[in-house]
């Protein structure tokens, strides 16, 4: 039986990197997908028949997750088309990096609602059904960054901090009805974002991280993974670094 069998999950922001790779592996591993893409519909069809093409079943919606009222009208839309949800993974996410001294409030304040608002959005709706149901798996992606910092990135730490402690508070809710919580926070994982970069600054990141490689979307997803599944039936309030080793 694959892991995810039976099980009905949420991805927001898997129209590329990371979303996207969760979207496959939950897809892999027998899970019903539904995904949310907001700024390509191009994107967002694509990966729909690319999921479909795995052999499962998944629908694309288009949704801002950082608006209260969209976010509640996607959980409805999601459970009236499958009937159920049990898996939410909250990785919708952006950033504005700037030094503190350039950064604009609305810079500050657009990375904290799509980064941070999301979650509690997306939680807090879909939440009823879960407690309905006496189970689910609640999986916020953040980083390394909401742990340790970043020059240049106040608001993304900020945002990416604020999931941490969201999640503790969630385990600690709704634990009692059996939903779990926990958070995966990645490191230097190779994405398009990433792929930008001078090739001296990333082989900088590649020798400060102990296995010395930068990671794939797919180890983010398989961690995920395991966090959807029952191989997981004890764990919550947890925040799983997939950084190499590069904290500890």
């Amino acid at each position: 039986m694959k892991l995810l069998e039976n099980k009905v999950a949420l991805v927001t922001g898997a129209s590329k990197g990371i979303g996207r790779a969760i979207a496959q592996r939950f897809i892999e591993e027998g899970a019903k997908v539904a995904f949310t893409y907001l700024s390509s519909v191009e994107r967002g069809e694509a990966l729909e028949k690319d999921l479909a093409a795995l052999g499962g079943e998944a629908k694309g919606f288009r949704s801002d997750a950082s608006s209260g009222e969209q976010a509640e009208q996607l959980i409805q839309d999601v459970v009236a088309h499958f009937g159920q949800i049990d898996i939410i993974v909250n990785n919708a996410g952006i950033t504005r990096d700037t030094l503190m001294l350039r950064m604009s409030e609305e810079d500050f304040d657009q990375v904290i609602s799509i980064n941070l608002k999301s979650v509690f959005n997306t939680t807090k709706h879909a939440q009823r059904y879960m407690l309905k149901q006496r189970s689910g798996s609640i999986i916020n992606i953040s980083s390394i960054v909401g742990i340790k910092g970043n020059a240049g990135q106040a608001n993304y730490a900020a945002s990416k901090a604020g999931i941490i402690g969201f999640t503790k508070s969630v385990a600690l809710e709704l634990g009692s009805r059996g939903i779990r919580c926990n958070a995966v926070a990645p490191g230097f994982i190779e994405t398009e974002m990433t792929g930008v970069l001078d090739e001296k600054v990333v082989q900088t990141w590649r020798d400060a991280i102990p296995l010395k490689r930068g990671g794939q979307p797919e180890d983010v997803a398989n961690a995920c993974v395991f966090l959807g599944s029952d191989l997981s039936s004890y764990v919550s309030g947890q925040v799983l670094q997939v950084d190499g080793g590069l904290l500890t």
